[in-house]
């Protein structure tokens, strides 16, 4: 491999991102080399890295194998907030590779896609699309969310973020968190079992760990309101399915809006897209052309500090 070949390089910067990689965010890792396509196979992703100390990834899964076959890797700067699903973190650590994702770029993006949902389970809005479509005209009515208790679960960015919406609209809000935040929002801070048995409308914003896999079960669903609105924007590994599925059929979960899955693409076997009390949208809470900027100079600045730590390496 030539000199050229060593520099550290972006694998995958295609689709939105590459409409928006500029030549000013260029200069903030001079000599990157970028592909603008998105890799065909583990192969050519394998390909990419091999011999590379330093990685800029947006989509690619970093395997087992991918990590084994490019042992020069020491970093890899991830274009994501949740690593879990992007790697396997537990052989990376075993090889020494560092690898560190990017926080804070799509907060409000993500924070705004759970409110909209909201609006959209209680202003009943795909409800009223299917009818009008279909030729009736019926009325309906609906909630006003500023006499309703909205309720978070996960008082990170993104949860703190939806909390200021929250309570901008005029809602009783309410959350849960692991640990207190530092926050000067007016939320009130509470048991997660008050959260749960409190808010007609909980929108989930945990990380996925060993210890929030399933999280929301069916324990966790029997505390709630009959008729809740349920949204989940973080990951789908924090609800169990079944249950969820369970509690949307008997009608005590009036309503749940998901933006993530357990499997991407979502099947249409899944049963949750046949169900009429579900709004589904693709994993895509966090794309708006705003926080793709903030998430590129953010994940550049990101690469360029792991060059320089890892420089004598």
């Amino acid at each position: 491999m030539n000199t050229l070949d060593s520099y550290p390089v972006f694998v995958d910067c295609y689709g939105d991102l590459a409409t928006r990689f500029s030549a000013d965010m260029s200069k903030i890792v001079p000599n990157l080399k970028v592909f603008y396509e998105e890799p065909a196979s583990e192969d050519v992703l394998i390909e990419r890295l091999q011999g590379r100390k330093n990685a800029l990834v947006y989509m690619s899964y970093i395997s087992s194998r991918v990590l084994k076959e490019c042992p020069d890797l020491k970093t890899i700067s991830y274009l994501s907030t949740g690593l879990a699903t992007h790697g396997d973190l537990d052989i990376a650590e075993e090889m020494g590779v560092r690898f560190e994702g990017v926080k804070g770029y799509g907060d409000r993006a993500v924070a705004e896609h759970a409110i909209a949902l909201a609006f959209a389970a209680i202003k009943r809005l795909t409800e009223m699309d299917r009818a009008v479509r279909s030729g009736n005209w019926g009325l309906m009515k609906t909630e006003e969310i500023q006499s309703k208790t909205i309720g978070i679960i996960g008082l990170g960015g993104i949860g703190l973020e939806t909390a200021k919406i929250s309570n901008a609209l005029g809602a009783r809000t309410i959350g849960w968190s692991r640990s207190r935040p530092h926050t000067d929002i007016p939320i009130k801070l509470l048991t997660l079992n008050e959260v749960l048995s409190q808010s007609d409308i909980i929108s989930l914003h945990l990380p996925l760990t060993k210890e929030t896999t399933g999280f929301i079960d069916s324990n966790a669903l029997k505390k709630t309101k009959p008729g809740l609105i349920l949204i989940n924007t973080a990951r789908a590994g924090i609800i169990d399915e079944s249950a969820l599925i369970s509690y949307l059929s008997s009608g005590h979960i009036g309503h749940c809006a998901l933006d993530v899955f357990h499997q991407e693409p979502v099947l249409m076997s899944n049963p949750l897209t046949k169900l009429e009390n579900v709004t589904l949208t693709p994993h895509s809470a966090w794309l708006t052309t705003q926080a793709i900027d903030r998430l590129l100079i953010a994940g550049l600045h990101l690469l360029k500090r792991h060059i320089a730590e890892t420089a004598d390496v």
